[in-house]
């Protein structure tokens, strides 16, 4: 077994001490190498933990004697002289990070995220973990981990234990509710958050039964959901083997209608995450490789498809209206057809490029994401399914067949095996909604609009307000005391005459301040700009030209008349009455 401890001497300066400890036979290969998590699961790019350990030390556990070592690379380390001996490991963490994925250590709390601070002996990542935690014994440890002693938490391996985040603090608060047969956790953190749990309970429940009955069953004994409710505005989640860790704020706002509604988002979807990606892996990451870049193809199935059913769920279970799930879902029509990336780069392009700019904005026009677009063209298959066996089949099948076949049995799942669920699902060759879809970059827009009308909904187009985005085609942001061009629509007006990072200075020659309404004033079609480019003042003349603009916006709408079988198909497809 391999031992960690973590304890800390001044919970202010955020600093943590790390120990590890494990036995190195006498005939191992030598040097004992150890390797720090260069990367997440749940984020797909290199973050360099490593950056935040302070102060290596290694020694013999039974003499204390120094033992030499030395970086191989950023956040690998190689000990020699390591055979035969009890050796332990040293070192401080900097746990200043107060994100979903990230630790966190003040006086009020130890916040702890074990795949960034724990490094794992080469070779030996299927030897059961121990950790304990050197914390006050009034603390409260919420983890998914079971505890098999006080404040020591076990693992069957580093997987396991990587993947399990844990707060430890005097004040959580913790509920329980039980869905098919199974416990669910509730913990949240934080004081200010006033939580109606009657009503988070129940609507918590509600979700996770339906999520069951999808699957058929759960990988998992227990599931605790992590919460981390924030003064502050805050939004993020992320999925783990039986939990998540969900940081949302401000906390006081929490059961406000716009804040709890987040607060039901994320959490349905990283509850499907427990399906889909945790259990359901692909086979490039079966197992993880924490010390390189796992690349895959197939993120808009564990993204995309978790996000279309992460808002879709929540109606279906009656936690939402259909019209407040065509609210989320017209969010992510305008983040998909806000951005013209998608003529550019295919989803499973985009999929292999999270490791490369997925989660930062990159240049203009380069990338689609897999997160919105992969949402759009999961329900397109979803509704192409329901119409070709009158609703006998879905999604929902192919979903319960991966689990069935990759997730109940270990094995990774191929492209190729996706494609043939699909297919068999279909009873048809579905070849050309993967051409043009998953590996082209053909629009949805029409596609889209036919298949909603299949169960008596219709995408409505309604002019962009923003006269900048409309008749120019050009976005800001303000700050400050100052506007900047922040993204231009290839083909528009705007970028015949404006780069992105101008800054706007003066309108028509009136000083310009941080008012997106008052921009552009009186929907005039020309304007004279004078904008700060690269610290030179120029000025520009704006014109109303034929282009691409952001000139539309796209609305799910129930139709105005549906017949009786657009009627059953909408009762079908979101378990509502028309």
């Amino acid at each position: 077994m391999i031992h960690y401890r973590v304890s800390y001497e001044n919970p202010l300066t955020s600093y943590l001490l790390v120990e590890m400890t494990l036995a190195v036979p006498a005939d191992a290969p030598q040097p004992l190498e150890l390797q720090l998590p260069a990367w997440r699961p749940g984020r797909y790019e290199l973050q360099n933990f490593a950056q935040k350990i302070q102060r290596v030390e290694v020694v013999a556990a039974d003499s204390g004697a120094a033992l030499p070592w030395r970086k191989l690379t950023k956040d690998r380390w190689a000990v020699s002289n390591a055979a035969g001996q009890q050796v332990r490991v040293r070192y401080r963490f900097y746990a200043h990070q107060m994100d979903a994925g990230g630790s966190w250590l003040d006086e009020t709390q130890l916040y702890l995220n074990p795949v960034q601070c724990f490094m794992y002996a080469e070779g030996r990542q299927d030897e059961a973990c121990e950790l304990q935690l050197d914390v006050p014994d009034t603390w409260e440890i919420a983890c998914g981990l079971p505890q098999s002693a006080p404040h020591t938490l076990a693992a069957r391996n580093f997987d396991h234990l990587a993947d399990s985040p844990l707060i430890a603090s005097p004040t959580l608060q913790h509920h329980t509710y039980e869905a098919g047969g199974l416990p669910f956790h509730v913990w949240a953190q934080g004081s200010e958050a006033l939580i109606n749990w009657p009503k988070l309970l129940s609507d918590f429940k509600a979700f996770t039964e339906v999520s069951l009955a999808l699957f058929g069953g759960f990988p998992v004994a227990d599931y605790h959901f992590l919460n981390q409710f924030l003064p502050l505005k805050h939004y993020h989640g992320v999925e783990h083997n039986n939990s998540t860790v969900i940081v949302l704020g401000p906390a006081a706002q929490l059961m406000n209608d716009e804040l709890y509604k987040e607060l039901l988002g994320v959490s349905c979807h990283e509850l499907f995450h427990t399906w889909n990606i945790k259990a359901i892996r692909p086979a490039e990451m079966q197992p993880y490789d924490y010390s390189r870049e796992n690349y895959f193809r197939s993120c808009f199935i564990a993204e995309g498809i978790t996000t279309y059913y992460g808002e879709y769920l929540l109606a279906r279970s009656h936690v939402r209206s259909p019209e407040q799930y065509f609210t989320e879902l017209n969010t992510v029509l305008r983040k998909h057809f806000d951005d013209a990336g998608g003529d550019n780069l295919s989803l499973a392009d985009a999929s292999m490029d999270l490791w490369l700019d997925g989660y930062k904005p990159g240049v203009p026009d380069r990338k689609v994401s897999v997160y919105h677009k992969g949402a759009l063209v999961a329900l397109i298959l979803d509704l192409t399914l329901r119409q070709l066996s009158s609703h006998a089949r879905s999604l929902d099948e192919v979903m319960r067949r991966l689990y069935q076949e990759f997730g109940q049995t270990g094995i990774g799942y191929t492209e190729e095996d996706y494609i043939r669920l699909v297919n068999e699902v279909a009873g048809r060759d579905m070849q050309a909604y993967f051409d043009k879809f998953i590996y082209g970059t053909e629009p949805l827009l029409g596609p889209l609009d036919k298949l909603l009308r299949t169960v008596g909904c219709q995408l409505v187009s309604a002019p962009n307000p923003a006269h900048a985005e409309n008749t120019f085609g050009f976005r800001t942001t303000s700050r400050a005391d100052r506007t900047d061009v922040s993204y231009i629509w290839p083909g528009s007006p705007a970028e015949k005459v404006l780069s992105v990072e101008d800054e706007i200075v003066a309108v028509n020659g009136v000083r310009e301040t941080p008012n997106h309404q008052l921009l552009l004033p009186g929907n005039a079609p020309h304007y004279e700009l004078t904008v700060l480019r690269q610290n030179r003042l120029l000025t520009l003349q704006l014109n109303a030209e034929p282009g691409q603009t952001f000139g539309t916006r796209y609305e799910v709408r129930r139709l105005r008349e549906a017949d009786e079988a657009q009627q059953k198909g909408f009762r079908q497809w979101l378990g509502w009455e028309y």
